[in-house]
Parts: structure tokens; C-alpha cells; sequence
């Protein structure tokens, strides 16, 4: 079972709250959005590879983790959770905001130990949003993340269709990515606590039933088309 990372946003202001429509950054957040990454990609050839402390194979077998089965894993953290992430964060500053991810260092080393297991719980940290005070603007800024995952599921499924008609063995890993970020996607729409879907459900339900129902439809085609194949032996 996998996760989404959950989110949570700053209702105060930033000392220096940039001009609208400008993009920013710190070294602060390149560091910790780069670990942040960097475990999630572990955590996923955890998952792939080792399958959990109860498959047999142990930590040792990480030595002999394929080249592909890294770029899989890189992708998945990098469209899944980083993207997402950064959506965010340009959604909040081109309308004016501050807007930075954080990490969540006991959600990092949680989602490592969860992963071993055989499974994945993943809060890695959050993008902070600093003086929001209008609904709309929560909406935008959490339905950018959803919408972001859905498009990098489309993309991955459309890729899967391709690699189909032409025989390509790595369709079933263009449909798990499909999946993943359609799950991703779904998850943060749950409407209940910091998650994004209680953002938007509160400015509107059509949109929020209809974000819903792209992502959940998108991680169905997914996990549909994975029941017609193989996933190629690691």
C-alpha cells in the first residue's frame, strides 16, 4: 500500500513576500526537496526490488538493483511527489505568495522503515505557503499538485499504448507509473484534514468531484492494464 505525502500551509507572512507572478527559491529548499527526492527514489527500489523484509532477498540485494529498475524509481519520486510539489509552489507564488517545500525529517526516515516493510507511507515534508488568506486562491494553489499527477498519468498511459503496438517490454512499468500518479493524485483530493481536496471542496464541489473523478479514472486505467500483463523479472 502507498501513500501520498500529506500537506500543510502557513497562514503567516514571509519576510520577503515576492512580487507576483516571480518565481523563487533558497538553498534551504533545493536541499531538502533534493533529500526529500532522493529517499522517496530509495524508498520505491525498496519496493520494486527488495520487496519488503519478508520477501527473503535482504538490504544485501541492493547491490545488484538493475540500472532500469533506478530510473523507474527515479521517475516515480520525480513526477509523483517532486512535480507535485513544485506545482504548488509556482501555483502560490505567480498569484503573490510565499512559497517554499519543507521537509519532514521523522516523515523521511518513517517512510524508509514503512517501505522495508513491504509497504510505503510517505510524508515527506510540505510546501509551506506564507500569507493566503483568499479561498480561491487555496483551491488554485492545492488543485495544481492533483492536476499535475494526472497529467504525468495521462502521459505515462498514452506512453504504455504505444509500447504495446510495438511490442515494447517496458510497457507495464509506463502503466505502474500511470498508477502511481493517479493514486498520488486522489489521495491529496481526499477532502479531510491538510490535504489539498479540503481546500478545494471548500470553494467548490464541481471542482472538486471533478478532479476526483480524472485521477481515480486515471489510476483505475492503470492498475486495468496492469492486470493484462507481466511486470518483467527483476
Amino acid at each position: 500500500m502507498t501513500s501520498g505525502p500529506t500537506y500543510r500551509y502557513s497562514y503567516t507572512w514571509s519576510p520577503a513576500q515576492p512580487t507576483r507572478g516571480a518565481l523563487s527559491t533558497s538553498r534551504q529548499e533545493i536541499l531538502q526537496i533534493s533529500v526529500a527526492f532522493l529517499v522517496l527514489t530509495f524508498d520505491f527500489v525498496l519496493i520494486l526490488y527488495v520487496g519488503g523484509i519478508f520477501s527473503g532477498q535482504g538490504l544485501a540485494s541492493l547491490t545488484s538493483v538493475p540500472l532500469w529498475l533506478v530510473v523507474v524509481a527515479l521517475t516515480t519520486a520525480l513526477t509523483a511527489f517532486v512535480a507535485h510539489e513544485l506545482a504548488h509552489k509556482i501555483s502560490a507564488q505567480r498569484h503573490g505568495y510565499w512559497a517554499e517545500f519543507r521537509w519532514s525529517p521523522m516523515g523521511l526516515v518513517f517512510s524508509v522503515v514503512t517501505a522495508y516493510l513491504g509497504f510505503l507511507f510517505a510524508a515527506p515534508g510540505a510546501t509551506v505557503v506564507g500569507g493566503m488568506g483568499d479561498p480561491r486562491d487555496w483551491a488554485r494553489t492545492s488543485l495544481a499538485g492533483p492536476m499535475t499527477n494526472a497529467g504525468f498519468s495521462a502521459i505515462f498511459y498514452a506512453g504504455s499504448l504505444a509500447a504495446v503496438s510495438v511490442g515494447n517490454a517496458f510497457a507495464p512499468w509506463l502503466l505502474f507509473l500511470a498508477w502511481i500518479n493517479g493514486w498520488f493524485g486522489a489521495f491529496n483530493l481526499i477532502p479531510f484534514g491538510p490535504l489539498d481536496g479540503a481546500k478545494i471542496l471548500r470553494v467548490s464541489v464541481p471542482m472538486w468531484a471533478a478532479a476526483m473523478a480524472v485521477t481515480v479514472a486515471l489510476a483505475a486505467l492503470g492498475v486495468l492494464g496492469l492486470y493484462g500483463y507481466w511486470l518483467p523479472p527483476v
